[in-house]
């Protein structure tokens, strides 16, 4: 029997664009709370949600194990936990049935349940965790199994329900943990990793893991939803981040490192220290991180990622309107996104741009400004998304009044506008598809005329990318008829998305 069950309820098969996308990493922080609570002296079992059919192998899971406790601990290094995407709300409440009806404790822990502890509460969970979680839930586990349950009030921490009189208890807030190298790696031996080998070996020829260096972010962009760690930063030592690579690159031997941090590298001279000590252990693990267009033309930051074997950055560009980046209060300038991404592609490093399309304020001079910025700068990805109003923003905050009753995406492809933006849900869907098309084209050509000088390079995989490169060119100007149809007559439906002139729905591009 064990004592603990750790899951999470982000399916990647109810998220249709990453299922086929199939980039599946495990919960990171499902497995730090694994990883703790062993350490606290607890028998521990994963049920991974990534790759599972659906909740009913949670149920299956309960069934097995047979746990005095099942925490629902969300991963709070996936991007998508804050977005609480209503699929994955209502697979958590579902689990939180389940292992009610199998005589369970119940906790939750993660972005939406710290931003909506009631909620989780009136589903069945006996406790809500706000904010960062580990020693939370070691001294809750530890006061509940002493049998001592009118001393949670005491714990930092934690949301209930006060079983005399039925009221809501918030307890006060728990500090977060400042040294980080006092926790113990992930419990990587309780994930199937070969499973996650072979669908990344089939799909992209490669083996990718994934890791964290910090947890946090202090900047104040002012979209960014912050539930966990609010505008706190802290950071692991870079000897303990390398000693934590060198031990997965000896025990599972991944070709490629994810580093899923907000901002990897903030702290002065840590990317330096951190490329001296791979050098040093001669390890060379290709990796793609997130950073920030003015850190990266800081000092010796970009020679520092080459040196430590970046392979992709990615930036938070947002827009190419200086205008829009000063009302999201991004910090940075369009200079700084087009420095740094000349500084990258010197160093040889791929770049990728997140852009967010439909700020409060922005035009159609804003929009092709960003569609120059990536015609010109020439990213190697991109990603695109429209602005999402997420509890305890000051964004949200501005446009609550527009709110309607829905206030979440279904999964990450929805690009619903969910306040009334500058356009409508249908014309932003038409955007996502004109952007890609019209980069993927640009890229193609790229590809095929570098492949064109050097004929000895040239391969059977040419021919399918001059193939897309065709479809791409041949429908670009039909799609940009379809956005220019959208903009003159894009109209806001029923809770802010829109319908088509007819009346029809839109279809969500692919």
């Amino acid at each position: 029997m064990t004592d603990v069950l750790i899951g999470q309820s982000y399916f990647l098969r109810f998220d249709p664009k990453l299922w086929r996308a199939m980039q599946p990493y495990p919960p990171l922080g499902s497995l730090y709370a694994c990883s703790y609570l062993r350490r606290e002296g607890y028998e521990v079992a994963l049920f991974d949600a990534m790759l599972a059919p659906g909740e009913a192998a949670w149920d299956e899971a309960l069934a097995r194990e047979r746990p005095q406790f099942a925490v629902l601990f969300e991963d709070n290094f996936n991007y998508l936990s804050k977005m609480c995407l209503l699929h994955m709300r209502e697979a958590a409440f579902q689990m939180i049935a389940m292992a009610r009806n199998r005589g369970c404790t119940v906790i939750a822990a993660g972005s939406d349940a710290t931003d909506h502890p009631e909620l989780y509460l009136a589903q069945g969970a006996d406790f809500v965790i706000a904010g960062e979680g580990e020693i939370t839930l070691g001294e809750l586990l530890r006061t509940l199994s002493a049998g001592r349950r009118a001393d949670v009030g005491e714990i930092p921490g934690l949301v209930f329900r006060d079983k005399a009189c039925g009221e809501v208890v918030r307890t006060r807030p728990r500090p977060d943990l400042r040294d980080l190298d006092t926790l113990p790696f992930p419990a990587w031996d309780l994930v199937d990793v070969e499973r996650y080998r072979a669908i990344w070996l089939t799909r992209h020829g490669h083996y990718s893991m994934n890791m964290v260096t910090t947890r946090g972010c202090p900047f104040h962009c002012n979209w960014c939803a912050k539930p966990i760690w609010g505008q706190r930063y802290n950071s692991r030592s870079p000897e303990n981040v390398v000693e934590e690579l060198a031990f997965l690159a000896r025990t599972y031997r991944p070709d490629h490192i994810w580093f899923a941090d907000d901002i990897m590298g903030l702290k002065p001279r840590w990317l330096e220290r951190f490329a001296d000590l791979m050098e040093e252990r001669r390890l060379r693990v290709p990796f793609k991180s997130l950073h920030r267009a003015d850190l990266l033309v800081r000092g010796n930051t970009v020679e520092a990622l080459s040196r430590a074997g970046a392979k992709t950055v990615w930036m938070g560009a947002e827009s190419g309107s200086q205008r829009i980046l000063d009302a999201m209060e991004k910090g940075t300038t369009v200079e700084q996104i087009r420095e740094a991404t000349r500084l990258l592609h010197r160093a040889g490093i791929e770049v990728g741009y997140f852009l967010q399309f439909g700020y409060p304020g922005e035009n159609r001079a804003d929009i092709e400004r960003t569609i120059r910025l990536v015609r010109e700068c020439r990213p190697d990805d991109i990603g695109i998304s429209v602005s999402y109003p997420l509890p305890g923003t000051r964004f949200h905050q501005a446009v609550a009044a527009e709110l309607q009753t829905r206030s979440n995406w279904t999964d990450s492809a929805d690009l619903a506008m969910l306040y009334r933006g500058p356009f409508s849900t249908y014309f932003y869907r038409q955007l996502h598809t004109v952007v890609h098309r019209d980069f993927r084209a640009r890229r193609a050509w790229r590809l095929l005329r570098a492949a064109a000088a050097r004929p000895r390079s040239i391969r059977p995989a040419h021919a399918a990318l001059a193939a897309r490169m065709t479809v791409n060119w041949v429908l670009l100007p039909v799609e940009r008829a379809r956005l220019e149809h959208r903009a003159r007559t894009s109209r806001f439906g029923r809770h802010g998305a829109a319908a088509e002139p007819s009346g029809r729905p839109v279809a969500q591009p692919e």
